[in-house]
């Protein structure tokens, strides 16, 4: 039994979560392979989360449902959904299938709005499921099912309910709305998308600007070719030393006679090993990208 996690309280923000959001792209690159990635290019469209106070409760739950089981590539799965009061937004039991019955939170019978957020959680901890994808603890699973929904295109639907005022605080799922952005940016930079019109919470689209500026600057990291000066300068430094300072994202190691330089790659974060000799163009082995880098 999987729980999609509500919270009315204040809203926790920044980054907490984010050593294990990067280790959850990159257990989706090495689980679905960097076609299997690019097959979920086409985000959830606005149009398909839309349900309005005059359709039919359960069959617009059941078409919201479907849509997203058709976004998550899961044509033979079926879901039934059905509402009562519960603590939590949803929950799911993960059972062998093709039916799966997804028990939705009573309030969700008027207020429809976020009623696709809920149920897109949920799907994904069906496609996890059948994927035999998971992390050790319960905690870091439901890290990595918001990772999932958000990277694979249903997620921005996650952080567009979150909505944050001088009287209500509401957020739905486990990752904060800057972690939501961030995946969101990254999955953006692959695909070449830009999801700042599908926003209609003003707070949501503030915290996909913040974490967008982080994925960016994952991109502009030493060894990259594309890191600034003073960065540039830092990593001159600590190759002279040959030891990387506190925080620093690579590692030095020296092998056989020369020195090498580790670093994650900044679209799947799988780490690379180079010589640390200059100028040169490096291909991931996991998701593929070439990379500019002077090592």
């Amino acid at each position: 039994m999987t729980d999609n996690g509500r919270r009315t309280g204040p809203v926790e923000h920044g980054y907490a979560h984010l050593p294990t959001v990067r280790a959850a792209i990159t257990a989706l690159f090495r689980r679905l392979s960097p076609d299997g990635i690019r097959a979920y290019g086409t985000s959830f469209a606005p149009a398909d989360a839309a349900f309005t106070a005059e359709e039919d409760l359960y069959l617009g739950a059941h078409r919201v449902a479907s849509s997203i089981v058709r976004a998550l590539r899961l044509p033979d799965a079926r879901m039934v959904v059905g509402f009562r009061p519960l603590q939590e937004a949803a929950t799911v039991e993960l059972a062998a299938g093709p039916e799966y019955f997804i028990e939705v939170n009573d309030r969700f019978r008027v207020h429809r709005r976020d009623l696709a957020a809920a149920l897109a959680h949920e799907v994904t901890h069906v496609l996890l499921h059948r994927l035999g994808l998971g992390f050790p603890t319960t905690a870091d699973n439901e890290i990595l099912t918001d990772t999932a929904a958000a990277y694979l295109g249903v997620g921005w639907l996650l952080l567009d309910a979150y909505r944050e005022d001088g009287l209500t605080h509401q957020k739905l799922g486990y990752l904060t709305p800057e972690e939501f952005g961030f995946v969101l940016a990254k999955r953006a930079l692959l695909f070449g998308e830009d999801l700042s019109a599908w926003f209609t919470s003003p707070q949501a689209y503030e915290a996909y600007v913040r974490g967008r500026a982080l994925a960016e600057r994952d991109l502009r990291r030493a060894p990259l070719a594309a890191a600034d000066r003073a960065q540039r300068r830092r990593y001159a430094r600590d190759r002279r030393a040959g030891a990387a300072a506190p925080g620093a994202p690579y590692r030095f190691e020296q092998h056989g006679s020369g020195l090498r330089v580790s670093f994650p790659c900044p679209v799947c974060g799988q780490r690379l090993r180079l010589p640390a000799a200059g100028p040169v163009r490096a291909r991931c082995g996991l998701c593929r990208t070439v990379l500019d880098c002077d090592t």
